[in-house]
């Protein structure tokens, strides 16, 4: 199970969990309009390819499986925060973003040499 593929060229990190498809419903109901404040999407790596210099590969983990995750958990909103894995190159996460609906912020990462104007 190690070297699960993820799509594109790459091989999950040995140790990494797969998605888990079938998480139940909680207990606890969070109160309405309540915010998961730091989420991640990963790849798909076909499409959104992960960094060369990352330190780890995980499985996919598409905007669409979090968005139902969150409406599962029955939260309103989420943060999604840029994943290391993907590096500088948000693609991933602007493009969860513009899919949510306004029910969507996040948290970019950018290059040193980035300057305050850009």
């Amino acid at each position: 199970m190690n070297d699960k593929p993820t799509s594109g060229d790459f091989t999950k990190t040995a140790g990494w969990l797969d998605w888990y498809t079938g998480p139940s419903k909680p207990r606890f109901q969070v109160p309405a309009g309540s915010v998961d404040a730091h989420c991640h999407v990963f790849g798909p790596g076909a499409q959104f390819p992960y960094a060369p210099e990352r330190k780890y590969t995980p499985c996919d983990a598409s905007k669409q499986q979090l968005f139902a995750l969150r409406d599962h958990l029955g939260f309103a909103r989420n943060v999604v925060v840029q994943a290391t894995c993907h590096g500088a190159d948000n693609r991933a996460l602007v493009d969860a973003l513009q899919a949510a609906n306004g029910k969507a912020r996040g948290v970019a990462t950018v290059k040193r040499s980035v300057t305050d104007e850009e």
